[in-house]
């Protein structure tokens, strides 16, 4: 289920990033082709081409792999409003003109952004299969290992920033 649920995630990802940007730089921009600074409805319309999408990946998924659209059950549409697609978006558009300056960089950069997330929640998978075996304190079952596993798995990623002393 999780290597479904990051397929469908990176796949959103990889579509919607691009199209944010050429959304950002052809329409919401101040010299786009309204030439007035349509910046506020970002938010707006990047929801819509997120939501547009999720549902497309919906609609293949039930034709394709009724099994798996099947497990996801109600986490497939919650795609959606998956705060890590809606961020990726709102990053590519803060890093326009400094590190992103072509839809390809917008490409990749949603690919990195699918894939860092596909990684995560197998991980996460992986490891609270492991723990649902394992001895652990009743005062530590349920949202609280879930926590101590998430922040630990957030100073892991860290290395990928590099350390600055």
């Amino acid at each position: 289920t999780a290597l479904g649920l990051g397929a469908a995630v990176t796949f959103v990802e990889v579509m919607t990033v691009p199209l944010n940007y050429l959304l950002n730089e052809y329409v919401l921009a101040e010299d786009g082709i309204f030439g007035v600074d349509l910046s506020f409805l970002s938010f707006i319309l990047f929801i819509a081409v997120i939501a547009a999408f999720v549902q497309l990946v919906e609609m293949i998924v039930e034709k394709f792999s009724p099994s798996l659209y099947n497990q996801l059950g109600i986490f497939l549409p919650l795609i959606a409003v998956n705060c890590a697609i809606m961020g990726g978006s709102l990053f590519m558009q803060q890093m326009v003109g400094t590190e992103i300056n072509s839809v390809g960089d917008s490409i990749v950069y949603g690919l990195g952004s699918g894939i860092g997330w596909w990684l995560a929640i197998v991980m996460m998978a992986a490891i609270r299969e492991k723990i649902e075996y394992s001895h652990i304190p009743a005062a530590m079952k349920g949202p609280g290992i879930a926590f101590i596993i998430t922040g630990l798995m957030g100073i892991a990623f860290m290395i990928f920033s590099g350390i600055q002393l």
